[in-house]
């Protein structure tokens, strides 16, 4: 039995938005029924351009969908553009924390949504994404070299085992582990080459003005909207070198899962906007 806090629980339980839209605008389907979980995600869109209604339906496990369910409620209101930056660090962070074992399955709400905003661009599934680029490595999962890079290089994967944990390769049969080792070893080869090759500009070496006023705007634009959702809060106290000190605030203050939010939300997204040398630190 998985141990499942009671935000995952409250949406296992009682899943927001469940069912499917007649006529949608837009239409995601992933997964296969036959490897254990399936998500078909619909929406609506209303005439600013805003995403009015979503539903889906999912085939697969609590966390498969609590993190549905979690994603319907993230991308209400929001225009495709907005949308299509969701990602399942995200899900992860409304949700509060999953199982390592069952993170790939905020990782298909994500890839369920950017099919559907495909599907309404008219574009097909490999113009999408890496579903069907590359070589398949899992035949049991069908999951790519393309998707096994893509997770590991958006969620700072350093072992074979979490590759498993994000998108389910190796975790069958196993006779992929040793190319999945291999791909592993190349991406942190090439992160630690681009890690120590010289570098304009580091952020620890950017005046202090410019670092504050930079993470600000992240932190309004991209965090708090995030963490309000939830009744949560943060703020920023102190930036030194590369460190950036926030306190979080609201529900989110004392929150068992804070280590997990600072980790999967707000260190990520600073990082992606602001500089990849920042480190998160709570005070």
């Amino acid at each position: 039995m998985w141990d499942y806090n009671e935000k995952v629980m409250d949406h296992f339980l009682h899943p927001r938005n469940v069912g499917e839209i007649a006529n949608p605008d837009g239409v995601g389907e992933v997964g296969n029924v036959s490897c254990g979980d399936a998500l078909k995600l619909t929406f609506k869109l209303d005439e600013n351009g805003k995403i009015a209604d979503v539903k889906f339906k999912t085939f697969g496990c609590a966390s498969a969908i609590a993190s549905s369910s979690a994603l319907t409620e993230l991308v209400k209101g929001k225009t495709l553009e907005e949308a299509a930056k969701i990602t399942n660090k995200e899900i992860v962070a409304l949700l509060g924390e999953l199982p390592e074992e069952k993170l790939h399955c905020s990782v298909m709400g994500m890839e369920a949504l950017q099919a559907a905003i495909a599907n309404y661009k008219g574009e097909t599934a490999a113009d999408a994404g890496d579903e069907h680029d590359g070589y398949v490595v899992c035949k049991c999962f069908g999951v790519t070299d393309v998707k096994i890079r893509r997770v590991i290089r958006e969620n700072h994967i350093k072992t074979v085992e979490e590759v498993t944990n994000y998108c389910k390769a190796g975790g069958a049969c196993s006779s992929c582990l040793d190319e999945i080792q291999k791909i592993l070893d190349s991406e942190l080869n090439q992160k630690k080459q681009e890690n120590s090759a010289p570098a304009g500009e580091g952020f620890s070496t950017w005046p202090v003005v410019k670092k504050v006023v930079k993470v600000q705007e992240v932190i309004d634009r991209e965090i708090l909207p995030l963490l309000e959702k939830d009744g949560g809060s943060m703020e920023l106290i102190d930036i030194v070198g590369s460190a950036v000190r926030v306190r979080l605030q609201g529900r989110c203050s004392g929150c068992p899962s804070a280590g997990v939010t600072l980790k999967n939300l707000v260190e990520d997204k600073l990082r992606e906007f602001v500089s990849p040398e920042i480190l998160v630190e709570s005070v």
